[in-house]
């Protein structure tokens, strides 16, 4: 099993960095754009406040602005990723808001306009399960028939319970159609999930993986939850005091996420790195480096490697 190890470079999982240098021949960097788009959970068709985590920024708070064209945001955000890049191909990443919540002809001419750039190599859509009708559909399949598209969807957990307390607005049957109506398409499908929501422990975050195990997705975000400035789950938070995770719990509970998961997924992100201008807590999240250098030493210290305890099994435990 000690090939495993070698097979993904010097990390234990299958990395977003290995996947791309092994799929491109070169390291690729993200740029992030805004569409200028709102959502069903804030424009009063579902609700009007957003889920109980999104910041006013809609959890876009490092894209660009969307006063600008496409073509100037993608400049714009080359410039600031200049530092650290040594390549000239980017991932187009449609992050604030729901980035499929829009007419028909507004996506059609700001996607196409991201997938033209001669820079651009894939087009990234976060969006939601419940906001992807057969005209999108069809318009990111022609899309992905130029370049690659990701379809990213924000499921954060399995659990009604959870799905309730954040306010995410639709049922688990809505995710899984959206599901296999993308792959049907042949667009990638990566899904965004949440560590350490009040509602859960680490057996509800192990349901979730177990769950997405047996689902055609080829990539997962884990993300650690953030409390923000300005959002509901700050006010939450401030009548409710409920613990936030140690770094250490937080460790030890994505080893477990990363050692049940299956090998082909791709882990597009191990933390998150909310604007340390809005962060409450927990504090320890701000040095993201850190926690990814300490989550890569638990991994070697623990024997720890992707898909380890992964069982090809109907396992699907929801609490």
């Amino acid at each position: 099993m000690g090939t495993q190890t070698v097979y993904w470079g010097e990390k234990r999982y299958h990395s977003l960095d290995y996947h791309l240098k092994n799929r491109f021949g070169q390291k690729i960097y993200k740029l992030s754009l805004n569409g200028d788009m709102t959502c069903p959970n804030r424009d009063g068709t579902l609700g009007n406040r957003g889920c109980i985590f999104c910041s006013r920024g809609g959890s876009g708070d490092f894209a660009a602005s969307c006063a600008l064209s496409i073509k100037e945001q993608i400049e714009a955000a080359k410039t600031l990723v200049a530092k650290k890049t040594t390549g000239s191909s980017y991932i187009a990443y449609f992050q604030a808001y729901t980035n499929t919540y829009a007419p028909y002809e507004k996506l059609k001419k700001i996607f196409t306009e991201a997938i033209s750039h001669p820079d651009i190599c894939i087009l990234s859509v976060a969006t939601r399960p419940d906001c992807l009708n057969d005209n999108v559909l069809n318009l990111l399949e022609k899309l992905n028939g130029i370049k690659p598209v990701w379809v990213e969807l924000g499921l954060q957990s399995i659990h009604e319970h959870t799905a309730r307390f954040i306010r995410r607005g639709y049922e688990l049957p809505i995710f899984e159609k959206a599901v296999s109506a993308l792959r049907k398409r042949g667009i990638e499908v990566i899904v965004h999930v949440i560590t350490g929501l009040p509602t859960e422990n680490e057996n509800h975050m192990l349901a979730t993986i177990h769950y997405l195990n047996k689902m055609d997705i080829q990539g997962i975000k884990l993300q650690l939850l953030h409390i923000l400035k300005e959002t509901d789950l700050a006010d939450y938070y401030e009548r409710h005091p409920f613990r936030v995770l140690s770094m250490d719990e937080y460790i030890k509970i994505t080893g477990q996420c990363i050692a049940n998961l299956r090998t082909d997924i791709v882990i597009h992100r191990l933390t998150g790195d909310g604007p340390k201008s809005l962060l409450l807590a927990p504090a320890w999240s701000a040095d993201k480096r850190r926690v990814l250098n300490q989550i890569q030493a638990h991994l070697k210290q623990n024997n720890i490697w992707q898909g380890k305890e992964f069982k090809n099994d109907n396992y699907i435990q929801t609490i």
